[in-house]
């Protein structure tokens, strides 16, 4: 039986702070009851993860994101045609519209949360920068999953949006 609340994390663990994602997996894998999360982990979103969207009621995409003034941003996505040449690189928006074309209906309640990084190169560490924004960000997970039903999930998104979480520099 496909569980409720499905988790993507992505990104390429030797790409600096690109492993953001699989990173707030592993969290979640060690702190959390999965009995109704099913936990997916991928170095980039394909077209074949529309299929693991099915029969599912909560959708939390988390991936890491360039430089910027906040720690993480957390928003409700809707389905949008990827408009790139190639399927190489897609979008959690992109991933939703192919589920709607596959299967002729809305996708479920889907969100993103984006963790800020520094540094991608390859063969990079984790940048301290990085390590604090996981931080904010798996409070979020925990504020998340202690009541993983989409009212919730949209009223929290909708109050991270004006009270932006700033990075604290050095």
């Amino acid at each position: 039986m496909t569980k409720p609340v499905l988790i993507f994390g992505y990104g390429n663990p030797g790409r600096g702070d690109d492993v953001l994602g699989p990173l707030l997996l592993d969290y979640i894998a060690r702190h959390f009851n999965l009995d109704g999360i099913e936990l997916l982990s991928d170095f980039q979103l394909q077209i074949e993860h529309a299929l693991d969207l099915a029969d599912r009621e909560l959708v939390l995409f988390a991936d890491s994101a360039m430089p910027g003034e906040i720690c993480y941003k957390f928003y409700e996505l809707l389905p949008e045609k990827d408009r790139s040449y190639t399927s190489h690189a897609m979008t959690p928006q992109s991933v939703l519209d192919v589920y709607t074309d596959i299967h002729g209906q809305s996708p479920p309640a889907s969100f993103l949360l984006s963790i800020m990084g520094e540094t991608f190169e390859l063969g990079e560490g984790l940048s301290p920068v990085a390590r604090q924004n996981l931080l904010a960000a798996k409070s979020l997970v925990n504020e998340l999953l202690a009541e993983p039903e989409i009212k919730t999930w949209r009223r929290i998104a909708e109050q991270r949006q004006p009270f932006r979480h700033l990075i604290q520099h050095k």
